[in-house]
């Protein structure tokens, strides 16, 4: 137990018989200043935590920390082994129903209803996770890469800002709350990693259909040096624009002449307004 009374990391993966490994990218988080750190960012912020959804529960070490401030946690877990030690080591919560584990991977098992994630997302699938959590429209903390952390927070102008901000942004407020030294992690990953909270909104813009507009963000900011006219005109096959000449002769022209980069999440919205009711999307 640590002095708060909770679990101990190392004895967790004494327990399990695991040691990590990050050709699997399997770090486990054990310093125990930050795991007493991560519910914290819940609770202060004022988040509901009935149904709290954590993705790699790894050992259990923030698990443990999660049950102390939630009515209900929900671990999906993909490692056999994994999920059968929690279980195993958390019998007395999962017999009285305040702990489910779901064996499998948590980008194709069905999600279940959650009020709040908290989560040491594994880096190689951190990104493919973040966007099928945030259309769900509830709070995160999650752990993060420093450099996709800092992607996902940037402001338009700066060297970060991306495809990436645009799309984290339409659907929550994003903010950096922590940053983690490479030494908090067993085995040490090769970079450092950051806290990411983000908290639910409407966008302060109308946008067309959610799918198309990601699908537009995705197709200009692959020609990011190029100015909008041009990165319209040559993205249609990602876009699924059938006449991209017609949706730059529509948009307005200060905008047609900027980058992607300096761009704000409202001015794409009505480039990308502009594109699908002029550039005769493909409806697939």
């Amino acid at each position: 137990m640590t002095d708060e009374g909770f679990r101990d990391p190392d004895a967790l993966r004494a327990r399990a018989g695991v040691a990590g490994d990050p050709n699997a990218d399997q770090h486990f988080l054990v310093d125990n200043r930050v795991l007493d750190r991560l519910p914290g960012y819940v609770t202060e912020a004022g988040f509901d935590t009935a149904d709290v959804l954590e993705i790699g529960g790894g050992t259990g070490a923030l698990t443990d920390r999660l049950l102390a401030v939630a009515k209900r946690v929900t671990v999906i877990e993909r490692d056999p082994r994994l999920a059968a030690f929690l279980r195993e080591e958390f019998a007395d919560d999962c017999e009285a129903g305040r702990l489910d584990v779901v064996e499998g991977d948590a980008l194709e098992v069905p999600l279940p209803g959650f009020t709040t994630s908290v989560s040491n997302l594994p880096y190689g699938v951190s990104s493919e996770i973040t966007f099928r959590l945030l259309p769900r429209g509830k709070p995160l903390v999650l752990t993060f890469q420093r450099e996709f952390a800092e992607r996902m927070a940037a402001e338009p102008g700066t060297p970060e800002y991306g495809r990436l901000s645009v799309t984290a942004g339409h659907y929550a407020e994003v903010e950096i709350v922590e940053t983690i030294p490479k030494e908090a992690f067993d085995p040490q990953p090769a970079v450092e990693s950051a806290v990411v909270r983000t908290r639910p909104r409407k966008p302060a813009y109308s946008a067309p259909d959610d799918d198309f507009f990601m699908d537009f963000l995705r197709a200009v900011f692959t020609q990011r040096r190029k100015t909008m006219r041009n990165a319209i005109r040559n993205t249609a096959h990602i876009s699924g624009l059938g006449d991209p000449d017609a949706v730059v002769a529509a948009a307005d022209e200060e905008l047609l002449s900027q980058r992607a980069g300096n761009l704000s999440p409202a001015a794409f919205a009505h480039l990308a307004t502009v594109a699908w009711e002029r550039g005769d999307p493909d409806p697939e």
